[in-house]
C-alpha cells in the first residue's frame, strides 16, 4: 500500500497507543511448542529480534512474573547484525520451538502460516487501528499482534544544523546538497551510514524506491509477473541519485560502521544526520539525553510534493505458535501487553513505541522527540508505507548485499539494478518452509 490511511494515522496519533514486549526466564527443549510445566510452573518461551528493548523487556520480565504466579517468561534476542530468521528456522528445525516469535506479515506470514494460532477472537483485535491489521491478515482473520508503529527518515541534529547556518530544512535532493555542503564547510560529518548492516540497506534504505512508487502494490505485482523491471524504472533512477548523496558526504567506512557505532557516532555529534527510525529513541537518550534531534525527509527528487513524506509501518507483530503447549498463558501474556496499565506503561514509556492500538494513551513527550515528528507527518497524511515484508524470502538480504557491494565500488548503478532483478526473479516463485 503506497499511502496510509489519514483516518487510520490519526486515530493511531490523536488516541494513541503501543505494544511491545516480554522477558526471559527458564527454559526446556521439547518438541513442537516445547514448554512443559516444572514444578507447576508453565514457562513461555518468547524468541525476538529488537535489541533496542531487550533491557526493558528484563523489566517486563519481573513485573509480569510477579503479579503472575506460576508463569515464567523466557526471552531470547537475536537482532541488530545478527540474522534472526536464520535463527528462527534453526529453532524449529531444532525442535527448540518459541511459544511467542515475531512476523513481519505480507509475505513472512504466508511463508509461517502453517505455525501460526488464529488470533482473531483475542479482546485486544477491536482496539487494532486498521494499518495495523493489514500485515497479518489472511482470509479475514488475524494472525498477529503488532507491536507498534515504526517510522524513519534520516535522522538530524538540530543544534549542528543551526552551527552550518541551515535555517530551512533540506526537503528536496538539492536542498539535501546545499544543507550537506554547509555541514562539511563548518567542519561537520553530514551522514553517520552504518551500511555495515543489510538491513539498513537492504530494508529501509531500498523501500524509499518501492515507495515513492505510483502504486507500490502494482509495482510489486508487476515484478511477480514480469510485466516490470528495475533497470529503467525512473523512480529507482532517482532513488540511486540518493543513495549517492548519502556517499558523497559519509563518515568513512561505511561498510565497517555497525547499528551501534552509527547511533553512537550520532549521539555523541560526531555526524549531523543518519537513516534511522524512532527506535533508537532510547539508545540515543542513554547516550545524551539532551540531544536535539528530529526527523527528515529522504528526499529522492526536487518535487517537494513528493520528497517530504516519512515512511511508517508496522516493524513486526508478535505470533504465537499455534503447536504451543501454553498457547493460553501465552495468548494471556499479549493481552496483557495492550491492556493492563503495567503494559501500556512499558510499552510508550520504556519501549517509546508509537501505538497500534486505540485503548492507549501515548503523550509525545512520553514517546520522544522522533516519535513526535513522526505523528506530525502522520496527522499531515505525508507518509508513505513499508512493502519490505511483501518482498520474495530472502530477497531483503541479497538486496543488502548487492547494495553494498555498489557502496564499495564493486558494481555499477546499471548492475546493480539488474542484480535486483535476478534476486526478484530467482525467489519470486519460492516459499521456504
Amino acid at each position: 500500500m503506497k499511502k496510509l490511511s489519514t483516518l487510520a494515522l490519526v486515530s493511531v496519533f490523536a488516541m494513541s497507543t503501543v505494544l511491545a514486549g516480554c522477558g526471559s526466564g527458564d527454559s526446556g527443549k521439547t518438541a513442537e511448542g516445547g514448554n512443559a510445566a516444572e514444578g507447576g510452573t508453565k514457562t513461555i518461551k518468547i524468541f525476538q529480534f529488537k535489541v533496542e528493548i531487550a533491557e526493558a523487556l528484563n523489566k517486563v520480565k519481573a513485573e509480569y512474573e510477579k503479579t503472575h504466579p506460576g508463569v515464567k517468561l523466557d526471552i531470547q534476542t537475536v537482532g541488530g547484525g545478527a540474522d534472526y530468521g536464520a535463527a528462527l528456522k534453526a529453532k524449529f528445525a531444532g525442535g527448540d520451538t518459541p511459544d511467542i516469535f515475531n512476523n513481519g506479515g505480507f509475505q513472512e506470514m504466508n511463508t509461517w502460516m502453517e505455525h501460526l494460532e488464529d488470533l482473531s477472537d483475542q479482546p485486544w483485535v477491536k482496539d487494532l487501528v486498521p494499518v495495523a491489521k493489514e500485515p497479518m491478515t489472511k482470509d479475514g482473520k488475524i494472525y498477529g499482534q503488532p507491536m507498534g508503529l515504526e517510522g524513519y527518515g534520516f535522522i538530524y541534529n538540530k543544534d549542528l544544523f543551526k552551527k552550518a547556518g541551515i535555517a530551512e530544512l533540506p526537503k528536496t535532493l538539492t536542498q539535501l546538497d546545499e544543507a550537506s555542503k554547509k555541514l562539511q564547510a563548518a567542519g561537520i560529518t553530514p551522514f553517520a551510514n552504518g551500511y555495515q548492516e543489510w538491513w539498513v540497506l537492504g530494508n529501509h534504505t531500498l523501500n524509499v524506491a518501492f515507495a515513492n512508487q505510483p502504486d507500490s502494490n502494482k509495482f510489486i505485482a508487476g515484478l511477480n509477473a514480469g510485466t516490470e523491471k528495475f533497470k529503467g524504472n525512473p523512480v529507482f533512477e532517482q532513488w540511486t541519485r540518493m543513495v549517492d548523496l548519502t556517499l558523497k558526504y559519509s563518515n568513512k567506512n561505511p561498510l565497517t560502521t555497525d547499528y551501534n557505532t552509527q547511533v553512537t557516532m550520532f549521539a555523541n555529534g560526531q555526524a549531523a544526520m543518519m537513516q534511522q527510525g524512532n527506535w533508537t529513541q532510547v539508545q540515543i537518550d542513554g547516550i545524551n539525553k539532551d540531544l536535539n534531534i528530529g526527523i527528515l525527509p529522504m528526499p529522492i527528487s526536487d518535487d517537494a510534493a513528493q520528497t517530504d513524506k516519512l515512511y511508517v509501518g508496522v516493524p513486526n507483530n508478535w505470533v504465537i505458535n499455534k503447536n504451543s503447549k501454553v498457547k493460553a498463558e501465552a495468548k494471556e501474556f499479549l493481552n496483557w501487553l495492550v491492556s493492563s496499565d503495567a503494559g501500556k506503561a512499558f510499552i510508550t514509556h520504556d519501549f517509546k513505541f508509537i501505538p497500534a492500538f486505540t485503548n492507549i494513551e501515548a503523550k509525545p513527550e512520553d514517546l520522544g522527540d522522533l516519535a513526535a515528528d513522526i505523528m506530525t507527518y502522520s496527522k499531515e497524511n505525508k507518509v508513505l508505507g513499508w512493502n519490505s515484508s511483501k518482498y520474495p524470502e530472502g530477497a531483503m538480504q541479497e538486496f543488502g548485499a548487492t547494495m553494498q557491494a555498489y557502496v564499495a565500488g564493486k558494481k555499477t548503478k546499471d548492475q546493480m539494478l539488474d542484480d535486483f532483478q535476478k534476486t526478484w526473479d530467482n525467489l519470486k516463485g519460492k516459499t521456504a518452509q
